[in-house]
């Protein structure tokens, strides 16, 4: 597996191979694409339950739908968790995977952008739910469209024979906004 450098992302992004409708062509550095921060926040309601079943689906009453313009920041406070998403949709092609970071910046503030979901099977399309999370003891503002993340690609030996767009089992793809677990749809 090799990691597509700036000019073959820009190479791939061109002749449509890969889509990620929305980037700022300017935001592809050495090796990755910086991805912004979506509108829409998905929160927990802590006072309405006593625990998460991970063999249940989640209620809907559970979690708050938070919709923030672009000159509007989400306030994000010490110990909390949210689900958010990027502003750029995301088409895989069969041949790469994708890698999700944070950004360095606000790892520094005490932001983690993605607590364990950070690869992009081949084959995935949607908006990529970010799980982020304050560590610090500061609240700290996230603005929609502001850098919050970077996507890197590795190349796969060949297709894969079972992209994720395919598969019985894929539980997000196609997501148009930040996607609660489906754990429970887990075999």
């Amino acid at each position: 597996m090799a990691v597509l450098s700036d000019r073959d992302i820009k190479k791939r992004i061109m002749d449509g191979s890969l889509v990620i409708d929305g980037v700022d062509l300017n935001l592809i550095t050495l090796a990755s694409v910086d991805l912004k921060l979506g509108n829409k926040f998905k929160v927990f309601k802590t006072t309405q339950v006593t625990h998460i079943d991970t063999k249940e689906s989640i209620p809907a009453d559970m979690m708050e739908t938070i919709e923030k313009k672009d000159s509007e920041p989400f306030i994000l406070h010490p110990g909390e968790f949210v689900l958010g998403s990027t502003k750029e949709y995301v088409k895989m092609p069969e041949d790469l995977v994708g890698r999700l970071d944070g950004r360095s910046s606000l790892g520094r503030l005490g932001v983690v952008i993605h607590s364990t979901a950070g690869s992009v099977d081949p084959g995935f399309e949607g908006l990529l739910t970010l799980e982020i999370a304050n560590i610090s003891k500061i609240p700290v503002s996230l603005w929609p469209g502001s850098r919050v993340c970077r996507l890197t690609f590795d190349t796969l030996s060949s297709p894969s024979e079972t992209p994720y767009n395919k598969r019985k089992e894929s539980k997000y793809n196609k997501q148009q906004e930040p996607v609660a677990s489906r754990i429970f749809l887990d075999k």
